[in-house]
């Protein structure tokens, strides 16, 4: 149970503390009980909800507006502190919203958006047993502006000369929930069968998402005002929104037209302006941009129907339309292509002879020079050829072709027919743009005796290369011929990238220079000739292997181990991967202190150091270098005797604040986390300080015997202020120092009324778990311990100390001595509790609960003890639930009594004195748990 730590005190300390004027003291009891407990969740929520209801019997809706704060928190108890993390799915990490999943009790989501909606699950977890999951579907409600569409249809009647023209009204809102809608002409509304010439109706296919109004052969009294009015029926308080058409025999869909040309083509750097205007619509149309980039340049500038774009670049071309809607029929749309000029990418290439297969360029062969270039627009390109700088035109030996059909575009060819001593020269491609202003690309290219094919080789020593992991390599291929091609690299032993991300680099001079080289780069790499700027030739290629050398990689690059003194630390270093996989030495060091060094087994991956038995100098950080050629792997161990810290435990979410008039106090329990791992714990570093003040007050709570994992210790901080909030830290002490601290805040809440099911009260606390006196009874009920307990108290009655045997436990008891006389009452009435809600699937009615408490009645002289029943509204309660009369020996027995209430209750204790004063009588852990007593003690 949750509150059992209030008795089986194993030690219990008084300490006394100053604090401020307003603080005069702060009393501390430490207990030890074993608590571990599973998680529990529930959720509550905090933010604008419009409704919650119940959807099944574990699961809620809840419904919010679009717009407003959604803030779910997810309320948990269980030891160690679970973790809790808030997703849209069961726990899984697919379906994440807003990127990630929330991991603390609350969800907020600020301004929710109806995109937002869905079901909502809060998971807590500590490690015992299965998590806790609970969930609830948040609906977003909201309504949007409705939208009008007006679409008509005409036919000429046959035989006749009029026009039949009949006109639909089509009502649009998005909405949740499903929306409804109503017509209205002026301020008649309209409904089927109203008027003749008019239908209302839902299309099939819409289910509802929409409302048509036909008016069938338009009349006079059809041209008029419509209003579509969207409702919700007020659902979260959203209001309901309209939208009104006017009609007339005007009413037309837009047209629009562009006074621009279409293409327009022109130079970078220029400012375009396109202008469109209406030549049509009623009511008059709204003109907008947009572009086939998805959207307009960054730069542009829209002034009614003119869109101007300034300095317009190559990455602005494309197809811009402009759009027109007045809500009639359909939309009109016009639209012009902009074309920027632009020239680049010059290439060229030498085909040898292709009727021999020749590979060399020979006297009396044909030779053909090609040159291509990317041009925009392509219909605009130009070639013209030189030889030495002088115009050159197509003759029967020398036969120019401007574009070649079985080449990509841009293309122009120069073939020379029985290439002669005097064809020997410089031949210059020059492209360009018809419409001038973008600049001429010129391509030279030599065509001499020492034209020869490429021939590509690796260097002797250049492969395989060898390098260390962050190094720049050069890999180098020599490259001849004439003129020399461009190189092209890429990975000859697997389909990988290049460094660059690209599949293939281009390198002019034959070296591919990698910076930081890393261990996946390891591999063959072909450089291989290109055609472009070189020989149409078949490919030359050759491979170049490169080595990249790596430190070992080890594990555990970190670890911190937490050991006692005397104790036996064994540190463990591993391999994992290293090239080259031969590992020269390792060294073991404290601080840049060598320990120990030797060569590395090569039958092993691992090397260990062992110390015996940990003294104060053993603390400190061990560092383990496996070192090979390349470099070292360093594991790093930081040995220490700090404490794990302290796990606070989180009883309820809103912990049980004790009732003063201008103070509070708080029971602060914790469990140790790992308290075997290191020296016993002697004490507790307590420090507690003001929410919004700077100064800590501290204290030490020692500890005089060994923890136990699962121990729960208790600390009762009393006198704090009302409503003041506190930072409490607390810290472990060991012969070590001080271990890792542990802070949560405290926060004043005002007193609750305990779950049913959670009740238990030992009245260890001052306030006696919100139970009263009753005003009209003979004397009060007396809290006492048998360590605080005046030593003149009567012998031989009364107990010895609380149910648990401890002396300083409290417990409430009868003083029979003097005033008192036989057949005095004391009372004791508890707070009112509220009878639990119905059990959905009616297996109690009325709801049963089990009231028990512990008994004390040793003396000659004892008298009655009674408990009642009392329920609101009752002026006066029926005879007890339980009694029992006489001296019941020395020792604590238990009671317990089922209830049946019909209504919100309180449970009342009733003591009566007997003939003498050795008749005091006493009670001790009154719990009260939801259902029927299981197995009740008899009444003796």
């Amino acid at each position: 149970m949750l509150y059992l730590n209030y008795h089986c005190p194993r030690r219990l300390i008084w300490l006394r503390y100053k604090w401020s004027a307003k603080m005069t003291r702060m009393l501390t009891q430490v207990f030890f009980i074993s608590s571990a407990a599973p998680p529990t969740v529930r959720i509550i929520h905090s933010g604008h909800a419009c409704n919650v209801e119940e959807e099944r019997h574990t699961e809620r809706v809840y419904t919010i507006r679009e717009g407003e704060t959604l803030e779910l928190t997810c309320l948990v108890t269980g030891h160690p502190r679970p973790q809790i993390r808030w997703t849209k799915t069961a726990g899984s990490v697919s379906d994440r919203f807003q990127d990630s999943s929330v991991f603390n009790e609350t969800l907020h989501i600020a301004k929710i958006l109806r995109t937002q909606g869905g079901r909502y699950y809060c998971k807590a977890e500590n490690g015992l047993g299965s998590p806790a999951i609970k969930s609830i579907r948040v609906d977003v409600y909201y309504l949007d502006d409705p939208v009008v569409t007006v679409h008509q249809s005409i036919g000429e009647a046959k035989e006749q000369f009029y026009y039949e023209r009949t006109v639909f009204l089509r009502c649009v809102a998005n909405s949740n929930p499903p929306v409804r809608y109503s017509w209205h002409r002026g301020r008649e509304v309209l409904t089927q069968g109203s008027d003749k010439g008019v239908e209302i109706y839902e299309p099939f296919f819409t289910q509802g998402e929409t409302k048509i109004l036909k008016l069938k052969n338009l009349r006079p009294q059809d041209y008029a005002n419509y209003s579509c009015i969207a409702s919700v029926r007020n659902v979260c308080g959203i209001p309901d929104r309209s939208v009104i058409f006017r009609l007339t025999n005007k009413t037309a869909s837009p047209s629009i037209k562009l006074l621009v040309e279409d293409p327009i083509v022109v130079n970078p750097g220029q400012t375009v302006s396109l202008v469109c205007i209406t030549t049509g619509g009623e009511p008059p149309p709204l003109l907008t941009w947009v572009s086939s980039n998805d959207s307009l340049p960054q730069r542009s500038v829209v002034k009614g129907g003119t869109l101007t774009l300034p300095a317009i670049t190559s990455d602005e071309a494309g197809v811009y339309s402009c759009v027109a809607s007045n809500n009639v029929g359909n939309p009109a749309k016009k639209s012009t292509t902009i074309v920027v000029r632009a020239l680049k990418k010059g290439r060229f290439w030498i085909t040898p002879d292709p009727y021999h297969n020749d590979d060399n360029i020979q006297i009396g062969r044909e030779v053909k020079i090609s040159c291509q270039v990317e041009a925009t627009p392509p219909e605009e390109l130009t070639f013209s050829w030189l030889k030495n700088g002088r115009s050159l035109r197509s003759s029967e030996r020398m036969v120019i072709t401007q574009t070649d059909p079985d080449i990509s575009p841009g293309t122009t060819n120069l073939d020379i027919i029985d290439l002669k001593f005097t064809d020997f020269g410089t031949y210059t491609c020059v492209a360009a743009l018809k419409g001038g202003g973008i600049p001429e690309i010129s391509i030279d290219v030599n065509i001499s005796s020492t034209t020869v094919p490429p021939n590509l080789t690796v260097p002797r020593g250049k492969s395989p290369l060898v390098a260390r992991e962050g190094d720049t390599v050069e890999l180098e291929c020599l490259v001849s011929g004439k003129p020399k091609p461009i190189i092209l690299w890429s990975r000859a032993d697997k389909e990988a990238p290049m460094p660059d991300g690209s599949m293939q680099m281009e390198s002019y001079d034959g070296v591919l220079r990698i910076v930081n080289v890393s261990r996946e780069m390891t591999g063959s790499y072909r450089c291989q000739t290109s055609q472009y700027n070189g020989f149409n030739v078949k490919p030359r290629e050759a491979v170049v292997e490169l080595i990249v050398q790596y430190p070992p990689t080890v594990e555990p690059a970190y670890m911190e181990m937490r050991q006692g003194l005397g104790r036996p630390v064994v540190m463990t270093c591993r391999v994992l991967r290293a090239h080259p996989s031969r590992v020269l030495r390792f060294e073991w060091l404290l601080s840049n202190r060598l320990l120990h060094a030797g060569a590395f087994d090569a039958q092993r991956d691992e090397t260990e150091y062992t110390i015996r038995s940990l003294n104060r100098d053993g603390w400190g950080e061990y560092t383990c270098n496996v070192i090979n050629e390349a470099g070292a792997g360093k594991c790093t161990f930081q040995v220490t005797g700090k404490a794990y810290p302290p796990e606070f435990y989180y009883d309820t979410y809103s912990p049980l604040w004790q009732n003063r008039p201008r103070v509070y106090g708080f029971k602060l329990q914790w469990t140790q986390m790992n308290p075997n791992a290191v020296d016993r714990i002697v004490a507790y570093r307590l420090g507690i300080r003001q929410m919004g003040l700077q100064r800590w007050w501290e204290q030490e709570i020692p500890v005089d015997q060994t923890i136990n994992k699962g121990e729960l210790m208790t600390h009762n901080l009393t006198e704090l202020i009302k409503p003041e909030s506190y930072e409490v830290r607390l810290t472990p002490i060991t012969r070590f120092g001080e271990g890792d601290s542990t802070i949560r805040i405290v926060t004043y809440s005002a007193p609750i009324n305990p779950h049913l099911r959670e009740f238990h009260c030992s009245f260890e606390e001052e306030p006696i778990c919100m139970f009263t006196q009753d005003k009209n009874d003979d004397f009060d009920w007396t809290r006492h311990s048998a360590a605080t307990r005046d030593t003149k108290y009567t012998p031989n009655t009364g107990p010895s100390g609380d149910r648990s045997g401890s002396k300083q436990g409290f417990y409430m008891y009868i003083e029979t001595s003097r005033p008192r006389k036989e057949g005095d009452q004391a009372r004791l009435i508890s707070p009112f509790f509220n009878v639990a809600p119905k059990n959905p699937y009616g297996i109690t009615n009325p709801p049963a609960y089990c009231f028990g408490f512990f008994y004390h009645m040793y003396g000659k002289h004892i008298g009655t003890l009674n408990a009642f029943l009392k329920q609101k509204g009752q002026t006066t309660s029926e005879g007890p639930v339980w009694s029992l009369s006489g001296n019941q020996g020395e020792r604590w027995k238990q009671a317990k009594v089922s209830i049946h209430p019909t209504a919100s209750f309180q449970v009342v204790l009733e003591g009566i004195r007997g003939p003498g004063i050795e008749g005091d009588i006493a009670i001790d852990d009154i719990t009260l748990e939801e259902g029927e007593c299981r197995d009740p003690p008899p009444s003796e």
